[in-house]
């Protein structure tokens, strides 16, 4: 009888700490030519980008698209406890979801088809980017002050469709106005397995004066910051370990900026974002570009003077300090837009992996 006992008492430790494992997340929406060279073994989750809807349900747009999804499925080889999530919508790409989800039968055919699609590639569940329920999200997409509530049967739609197998998550705007009146917080979570917080984009590409984009701490200037949605959602009741927030692969850039302040704060008009893994090249001192650090943000920014140039990112140090602030804070774990912008050797998912490390050593 003893032989059983550490066998059941080291299945039951494992049973136990799973839930409170740190996950790494990243949204993918490169083509499956890249799949077979990404990291796989440092990632917890990969999410598809994107599935849309087709009339009701939920649709994998092209062969090609089909896969991708298949070969990011095949990555479980080399990570078994890999999660491959497929992902509905995007910026852009959920204009019939108001009007799908306003009904009992436009909810239910999607939640099984999202089952049917997840049992033919073998994945592990949904994200729902809905951008955005209930405010205004892309130009002309249709949004009612009904979707709050939509939203809510939707995911409880999905939950009871999928059951514990598969995993329902949703990615959620990180600034104050989503916060407060696109989600019925407490009910959603009650059934969703996370909360991917895009805190990021905070100041985005329709602002006229610059700021950070992706800031960790608010500031006098700037009220949007990851720590700002983090503790909100605390404050509601939201549990810390269904909370993960978000980092950017990415700079956004904005040009006729004003020498002041290095050009934080000022005003300018968006020109374009920057993939992480071109800065080098792009945003080079020998270009004319500068790099500053915001202390009360933690946050990193760059300026041209010459051009006139301001741009807001995430970097090594910012992202270090996020994962971190996850860690130290219970939260559920940390996502990013988007793995296929990282530079091959030690990029941005590196100084997160090293984080995670490097505090685990220290607990």
């Amino acid at each position: 009888m003893y032989r059983f006992i550490l066998p059941l008492l080291l299945l039951s430790f494992c049973l136990q700490a799973q839930p409170g494992k740190f996950h790494v997340i990243a949204y993918y929406s490169a083509g499956p030519e890249q799949v077979d060279k990404l990291p796989a073994e440092k990632l917890s989750h990969i999410i598809f980008s994107f599935c849309h809807l087709k009339g009701n349900k939920l649709s994998v747009d092209s062969r090609r698209d089909s896969t991708t999804i298949q070969k990011l499925v095949a990555l479980k080889k080399r990570n078994p406890s890999l999660k491959v999530i497929l992902s509905l919508g995007g910026w852009g790409g959920c204009a019939p979801c108001s009007g799908v989800f306003s009904t009992d039968k436009g909810r239910k055919e999607f939640a099984q088809s999202v089952l049917q699609l997840n049992q033919y590639f073998k994945s592990d569940g949904i994200d729902l980017d809905w951008e955005y329920p209930a405010i205004e999200g892309y130009p002309e997409h249709q949004y009612i002050p009904e979707d709050k509530q939509n939203f809510t049967a939707l995911v409880r739609d999905l939950r009871k469709t999928l059951g514990n197998k598969y995993e329902v998550s949703f990615a959620a705007g990180g600034f104050q106005k989503f916060l407060e009146e696109s989600i019925e917080w407490k009910e959603v979570m009650k059934e969703v397995d996370r909360v991917n917080l895009m805190t990021y984009d905070l100041v985005n590409g329709y602002a006229t004066v610059t700021g950070h984009h992706t800031a960790l701490y608010s500031t006098s200037q700037l009220h949007e910051s990851t720590d700002n949605a983090v503790q909100y959602l605390i404050k509601l009741g939201i549990p810390s370990n269904k909370l993960v927030i978000g980092g950017a692969f990415y700079g956004r850039m904005w040009e006729g900026v004003a020498a002041t302040n290095n050009g934080l704060y000022q005003s300018g008009k968006f020109k374009a974002g920057i993939d992480f893994k071109n800065f080098d090249q792009e945003l080079s001192e020998q270009k004319g570009f500068v790099k500053y650090w915001d202390d009360v943000a933690k946050a990193p920014y760059i300026y041209n003077a010459q051009q006139q140039l301001f741009v807001t990112f995430d970097d090594k140090q910012s992202l270090a300090l996020k994962t971190a602030y996850a860690i130290d804070h219970k939260l559920d774990g940390i996502m990013f837009w988007e793995l296929s912008l990282d530079t091959e050797k030690d990029g941005l998912l590196d100084a997160i992996v090293n984080t995670v490390k490097l505090k685990s050593k220290k607990k």
